[in-house]
Order: C-alpha cells, then structure tokens, then sequence
C-alpha cells in the first residue's frame, strides 16, 4: 500500500492537530453523491453509501493558497466577498470586519461589475463566493471583467470562471462557517497581525456560524426571563429601607411634636392643643351633619290622576304672532 503523498506546504503552513479536527467535526469532508469531472482531483473516496468524501490535507492546502492570495494584495477593500446562501451571510460579514474586505451579503445586484451607473458598483481585484452554484452571477460578471475568482466548491459544483477552488462542504452552515473562520485567521496571520499561536486571535470560531432568527429570540427571552429572575431575588434580599430623617437631636418640644398621636375626629368640638408652649391655644368647632328623614318611595303606579297633554296644550292661549317689521 503507498503512502500518502507528503503535503508540499513548508513547516510554518502545516496545520495543526486541532485544525484537522475541527475540520472533521464541522463534517468539511462531507460531499454529495454527485461529482463533477475537475472536482474528481479533490475527493479522498466513495462510501457504502454514495457519499464522497473530500481529501481533508487538499482543503487545507487550497485554503492556504487562497489566504496567500487575499495577503498579497494591498489594499484590503479590493477583495469582494460574496454569499447568496443564508448560511454564509453571517460569515461574510465577519470577514469583512476582521478583514477589511467587502461584503455583499444576500442577493446579489446584475450590473455590480460590469454597469457603472448602477449605486452597488465595484471595481474590485478578487472576489470569493461561497458556492459557485448559487453565486453564478457574481462569477460570470467577474469572467467579463477579468476578476479572478476564489470559491468554496463542492464535489458537484461548477467550475467555469473559477481560478482556485477550495474543495469544502458548501452546504452545511458549520462548514461554511469553519472555512471562513479559517480563511479569515490565516490572512491575519499572512499579513503579521496575529501570531502563529493558538489563542493569539480571540475571535471564537462560533461568530461565524449562521443562527436562526427563532433561536436568536429564544435566546434573547432566556436572557430576559434570567435577569428579572435575578433581580426580583436581589429584591427581597434587601432588608427594608431605613427613614431618611432623624429626631434624636431636635429640640425636645419638636421631638415630642414629631411623638404625639392624634386623637380622632368627633362629631361636636376637635380641639387641637399644640404640645409645645404656645400663647395662644387653637379651637376648632366642627359642627353635626344635619339629620335627614328617612328616604321613602313613591308608588306612582297607585296614583289614579292621570294628565292629559293635548288638553293643556288646547286650553293654552295662542301665541301672538308679532308683527313683520317693515324695512
């Protein structure tokens, strides 16, 4: 049996055990039952069950020299990334803010390359598209212009117009998410802003992963629910509030002002008497409700008088009628 070919990257390029299994737990080496003839180079085998699987060291040389690519270029805001594939929106984004690139996230704009009136023109050096099948109009105006093309292709996407493809799981959102975490830290490292160790990026590879809008709320209402919990326990922790105001050194005639209890109101004379030394003392007369008699109701039904209305209107004298003023 031969051994497998050696990997032509140098010692610094290799990648790590974790790398490799983060690769295989993102199921990056999960293709299709389908393969298109240029993808045949990138797949390991076939299983039982119809699955080609992807060569894991060719994903990580490609992605290598794709990050090679992104690195040589100067400025930063001449790579254009794209992705119509919710599952890439997310990751796009975050390359374009850990990168600098340009993203263009959702459906993509006909004329963005080629029409110079439309407002979504760019005239960038090198675009990368998250699946060649989806993206097909972004790579077609590319081809027009001549902007070379970097893609994450499939074992059964379409290569025309496609300069270098990363053979990946296109299709999964943790894979997707992976090889743009990847492809974003080693450009990083390419260009000497983060070094070659393993918790030198604090970026966690979970930021690029795509999330439901569902699961997004459901999280935000855990949240939520977790800090009015929290806050009604601290609530009844605190023991009861103490007065704001103080009578231990007032006057004693304020003090016993502030401790005498008011005696209550009685029908007849309140009397208000000031326990402090006063030369006046203050009477109040308030004087009885008066009595009322007991209500009684009225049975109209027993009363035998009836009035008759058009009577009294006929037995009323007639109104004068005044005379028309003459103008």
């Amino acid at each position: 049996m031969s051994a497998a070919p050696k990997s032509r990257l140098p010692a610094s390029l290799q990648p790590t055990e974790e790398d490799i299994s983060l690769l295989l737990a993102a199921q990056v080496h999960i293709g299709t039952k389908n393969v298109e003839k240029k993808m045949m180079p990138y797949v390991w085998k076939r299983r039982a069950d119809g699955i080609n699987l992807i060569n894991v060291g060719k994903t990580w040389e490609k992605l290598v020299f794709a990050a090679r690519i992104i690195a040589s270029i100067e400025n930063p805001s001449d790579v254009c990334v794209i992705s119509a594939r919710p599952y890439g929106h997310r990751a796009v984004l975050k390359f374009q803010s850990n990168v600098g690139a340009q993203a263009i996230a959702g459906r993509f704009t006909p004329g963005a390359f080629t029409n110079q009136i439309t407002r979504s023109y760019k005239e960038p050096r090198l675009i990368i598209v998250t699946d060649p099948r989806v993206d097909h109009q972004a790579i077609r105006e590319a081809s027009y212009v001549n902007i070379p093309v970097i893609a994450l292709c499939d074992t059964d996407s379409p290569l025309s117009y496609v300069d270098v493809a990363i053979p990946t799981n296109n299709k999964s959102k943790h894979a997707i998410g992976l090889i743009w975490w990847l492809l974003a830290r080693e450009v990083l490292r390419l260009r000497g802003t983060v070094a070659r160790t393993p918790d030198a990026w604090p970026v966690m590879v979970d930021m690029f992963f795509y999330r439901d809008p569902e699961e997004v709320e459901r999280d935000l209402e855990g949240i939520a629910a977790a800090k009015a919990l929290a806050a009604g326990e601290a609530q009844e922790a605190i023991e009861p509030a103490q007065p704001d105001w103080d009578i231990s050194g007032a006057a004693p005639g304020i003090a016993a002002a502030a401790s005498t209890t008011l005696p209550s109101a009685e029908a007849g004379s309140y009397s208000l008497s000031p326990p402090f030394s006063s030369p006046h003392s203050i009477s109040i007369q308030v004087p009885s409700p008066p009595s009322r008699a007991p209500f009684s109701c009225i049975d109209w039904a027993a009363d035998q008088n009836t009035t008759s209305w058009a009577d009294d209107a006929a037995q009323a004298p007639a109104a004068e009628t005044p005379a028309a003023a003459g103008w």
